[in-house]
């Protein structure tokens, strides 16, 4: 997704998978990926992954103090580093029920909010976003009541046939035949910024795919780092979204690893799933 021209998520814009990827032409052996080295991060993803990937061009909200943790315990004071445990396995079970696929039922404390923030993020930044029936459940499932139908038609409006062949896709939002479609987002970790009885704030590092897996490929896969901050309200006995933005990095060194063929990537993507996320 490209994260370069973002806007708030609840007027205009949309998740994961809204950039232009990187082209890359194809080498003698007709595999776009074979043998090719992994340039820089991509420009190419905004969220929609998150997610996008993503099609809503959302504003940006600054991430501030990266190294710090700011949530309302209070406990440390700003811009100090944060502990282990902020990153670590809490020990709790995570959520029992599942909307549509996605987590439901999260606690109603910082640590629920960080869950909910971190399994929504994988949800707006998917490959579902760029089907209207999916995309539609999956708002229901995550976006506070009273935003739903105000975030569809805005979706609606930036999902456009043109966007889809900007992205690779048929016009409808399929892949073409032979090709894979991969948008992902993983969360890389969470940091409460505000909780309260029924309202918080969660910002979700997250690393992300984009891109069309397949032999001659002109949009191969490729991956992204930026951030999501959500804002969150409890409504109906859980963790909803009132509003969401997104903004670049922060981007780890590339490394020197050679890219894996279509074939692999493809493979990659139809035998690994996806997890769901708990503190």
């Amino acid at each position: 997704m490209s994260l370069g021209d973002e806007q708030d998520t609840t007027t205009s814009g949309g998740y994961g998978g809204t950039g232009q990827t990187r082209t890359h032409l194809p080498g003698g052996n007709g595999d776009v990926y074979g043998g090719a080295r992994r340039g820089g991060r991509s420009s190419s993803r905004s969220l929609i992954t998150v997610v996008g990937v993503i099609v809503l061009l959302i504003a940006a909200i600054a991430f501030a103090n990266r190294g710090g943790d700011d949530s309302a315990s209070g406990s440390e004071g700003a811009g100090s580093q944060p502990e282990v445990a902020s990153t670590a396995a809490s020990g709790k079970s995570p959520v029992a029920s599942k909307a549509g696929g996605i987590p439901t039922g999260f606690t109603q404390d910082q640590q629920g909010a960080e869950s909910a923030a971190a399994n929504y993020s994988v949800a707006l930044g998917s490959a579902e976003m760029f089907n209207k029936a999916q995309r539609d459940a999956i708002l229901q499932a995550i976006i506070t009541p009273s935003r739903v139908a105000s975030l569809e038609a805005t979706l609606d409006n930036a999902y456009t046939p043109e966007f889809n062949k900007n992205v690779g896709l048929n016009e409808d939002g399929s892949a073409p035949t032979g090709y894979t479609f991969v948008s992902r987002t993983s969360p890389i970790g969470t940091k409460a910024t505000e909780v309260s009885g029924s309202s918080a704030t969660v910002a979700v590092w997250c690393s992300g795919l984009l891109g069309i897996a397949g032999d001659n490929s002109t949009n191969p896969v490729t991956s992204s780092w930026f951030t999501i901050t959500m804002k969150l309200e409890w409504a109906g006995g859980d963790w909803k979204i009132v509003t969401h933005s997104q903004q670049e990095g922060p981007t780890p060194v590339p490394g020197d690893d050679r890219a894996s063929s279509a074939d692999d990537m493809t493979k990659a993507v139809e035998e690994y799933g996806g997890f769901s996320y708990a503190r």
